[in-house]
């Protein structure tokens, strides 16, 4: 059985014509070219497809095209019209990737973590649940615990969204 599915992708509408058992990922990379999410476990393990679906982050490898019509889908290709978004920009300057084949969807976690710590959700490590969560490494870890990096770039990921944090706390 097939279904028309309309997303918002990146800013562009596009419409695609998917069987209804089509992951949101094969309809990204297989339908529509859009490249930046990438496919490394096809389980939900690993995080390399993570992209940012009306806001929050979603695994793409485990959600059905279907489910998300009408969806807005951003990629990590999407997530600046301008310029480089400011947790790309920070995976730059604290050097946190090293093959890269992660890191879209790294950025796409950062993204959306810091915007669930901006809206005071807690996470399993959040000491303090009566107050806004305090960003720590402990916080940033368990947080970002959904992706993997096979080259161990952590400790620079954790840098680079540390980085973002500090800014974000400046400019408030």
């Amino acid at each position: 059985m097939e279904m028309r599915v309309t997303l918002s992708v990146d800013g562009a509408e596009r419409t695609v014509t998917v069987d209804t058992r089509t992951t949101l990922l094969d309809a990204l990379r297989d339908r529509l070219g859009v490249f930046s999410p990438k496919k490394g476990c096809d389980h939900g393990q690993c995080g390399s497809c993570t992209v940012l679906v009306d806001g929050r982050r979603v695994t793409t490898c485990l959600s059905l095209a279907v489910a998300q019509d009408g969806a807005e889908i951003v990629t990590a290709s999407g997530l600046s019209d301008s310029g480089l978004h400011p947790v790309q920009q920070a995976f730059i300057d604290q050097d946190a990737f090293q093959c890269g084949y992660c890191t879209p969807g790294q950025v796409c976690s950062a993204v959306g973590m810091l915007a669930e710590v901006a809206d005071g959700a807690p996470s399993h490590v959040t000491e303090d649940l009566t107050s806004a969560p305090e960003l720590t490494d402990n916080e940033i870890r368990e947080r970002m615990s959904g992706n993997l990096c096979r080259c161990g770039a952590y400790p620079n990921i954790v840098a680079a969204v540390r980085q973002v944090a500090h800014e974000n706390a400046a400019d408030r």
